[in-house]
């Protein structure tokens, strides 16, 4: 099951903007780099995103 993806603000855009390019560039650094810490931090940001969206559907 593909759960909804939020609209992101724009200060949200910008996080997982700034959190994408770090991956890329440790991604540069070698296939064995780890970026799972940067994968969870854009998942927060997300579910964040989503729940904001829901707490502004029940008003």
């Amino acid at each position: 099951m593909a759960q909804h993806e939020p609209k992101l603000t724009a200060a949200e855009k910008a996080k997982v903007a700034v959190l994408v390019a770090r991956m890329c560039k440790r991604g540069v650094a070698g296939e064995d780099v780890y970026q799972g810490d940067l994968e969870r931090r854009i998942d927060r940001i997300i579910d964040g995103a989503r729940k904001r969206e829901e707490k502004a559907a029940k008003k």
